[in-house]
Parts: structure tokens; C-alpha cells; sequence
């Protein structure tokens, strides 16, 4: 199973935001390119990065900055934040993404996931971030009434060939994964998945890595890094 250390990038800067919260930053450095060199120096095998000013703007914001980390690394990273067009997934592959990730574009614009989907294959993921079982957009401040489920479900039939599920919920709280949803969601959508939402110990990681026979492919990984509370290489022995 994949450990991912998530790079939020917020004003050019790498930053958490607990539960999705704008008014709840938390600042981790000024450089994101250096802090994924340390995340690859420790043995990341992927980075989940994510230009947080796109996601609330609906346009990706931080290219520069994604651009210079894309540049600094030799490890694969997903993108994703504020891409809605094909022009915008285009430009992040082309700046060496090796995967892109579309949310709210997923939910509202029907023909672009398709598009998306059919023209670029396994390097696009879908982002399921859920709230209170319902999912959510446009940087998780806005409902979209769907179940999550339903909409993960929706997706895959869609053509999406991976999803990147999030249970905004727990997202920085360090209170542990929710496995019961993760496991009902395994067991329709039929594609591989990647957790997000409260790991926070090497135990998370046992509990998970238990369902990667039924498709958890892999598990994001951010404010317990970023404040120590976890070593990068101890979860990276777990998950494997």
C-alpha cells in the first residue's frame, strides 16, 4: 500500500488546513518544492499535491510553485485543485504531473469527465471528499447533495480509473481513518482508492493496509508528518 505525504500549497507557501478550513492554517514552510524533496529524501513513493488557493477559486493559482516542485523531484505526484478544463489538466501534465486529480469538475461538468477520462486514461483520479456522508465541492465549502457514495459509484462508471476518497470530517483532526466507510465504499465502486482523513499513526496504517486486498491502493498522509508526530519511514514500513 502507498503512503502519499500531502503538499498543500496556499500563497505560494505549504500549509494545512484542518478539516478544509481557510480560517484554520496552519503555515509548515515557504518552500513547497524543498519540503517534497524532504518527503522523497525519507522514501515518499508518491506526493499528493494540492494548490489550495485553485480549489476554493475554481482555477489553479499556484502553477509556479507546482511547477518548480514537479521540477525538483524524481518521485510521481498527483495534482490536483482548481483544474476544470482539459486546457488545465494538459498544462499540469505537461509541467510533469504524472496524474491529475479533478473535483468539482467531476460533478459539474459531466462531459469534461468524460472527455478527461477517455482522453488521458489512468492519469486521471477522481476526488470523493464526503462530509457527514454527503459529497462535497469547490474547495469542500459547498454541498453538492449527492451521497458520497453515490457520487463515487456515478464516477467510476463514468470511466474514472482511480478515486481519492477524503472524509473532510477528520481531515487534520489526527483522529483516525474511518475504515467502515472506506470498506462499503471499496466494495461498489470497483476501482482502486486512495484514503484521506485523520492518519495519524503507524495502528492507522495497520487498520488500512488490512483493505488493500479489497482496493485501498494507497493513503495520504499530512499534518502528523508535518508536526512530527509520525515518522515518514515507520509508516512506509507498515504499509508494506
Amino acid at each position: 500500500m502507498l503512503v502519499l505525504p500531502a503538499v498543500d500549497i496556499r500563497g505560494g507557501r505549504c500549509v494545512r488546513l484542518i478539516q478544509g478550513r481557510a480560517d484554520r492554517e496552519r503555515v509548515y514552510g515557504d518552500d513547497p518544492a524543498a519540503q517534497a524533496l524532504r518527503w522523497e529524501a525519507s522514501g515518499a513513493p508518491w506526493l499528493h499535491v494540492v494548490d489550495l488557493d485553485g480549489a476554493f477559486g475554481g482555477r489553479p493559482v499556484n502553477e509556479a510553485a507546482i511547477g518548480r516542485l514537479l521540477r525538483a523531484v524524481r518521485v510521481p505526484v498527483q495534482v490536483g485543485g482548481g483544474i476544470r478544463t482539459l486546457e488545465a489538466i494538459e498544462r499540469a501534465l505537461a509541467s510533469g504531473a504524472a496524474r491529475v486529480i479533478l473535483g468539482t469538475a467531476a460533478f459539474g461538468s459531466p462531459a469534461l469527465l468524460d472527455a478527461a477520462c477517455t482522453r488521458f486514461g489512468d492519469r486521471i483520479a477522481v476526488a470523493i471528499d464526503a462530509h457527514g456522508g454527503t459529497a462535497v465541492a469547490e474547495g469542500w465549502v459547498s454541498s453538492t447533495a449527492e451521497p458520497a457514495l453515490e457520487a463515487a459509484i456515478r464516477v467510476a462508471r463514468a470511466g474514472a480509473r482511480r478515486i481519492v476518497y477524503t472524509d473532510t470530517s477528520r481531515d487534520g483532526m489526527l483522529a483516525g481513518p474511518d475504515v467502515a466507510a472506506l470498506r462499503a465504499l471499496l466494495r461498489r465502486v470497483g476501482v482502486p482508492v486512495i484514503a484521506s482523513g485523520g492518519v495519524s499513526s503507524v495502528e492507522d496504517v495497520h487498520r488500512l493496509r488490512a483493505l488493500e486486498p479489497a482496493g485501498l491502493e494507497g493513503v495520504i498522509v499530512g499534518r502528523a508528518l508535518y508536526e512530527g508526530r509520525v515518522r515518514l519511514e515507520d509508516l512506509l514500513a507498515a504499509a508494506s
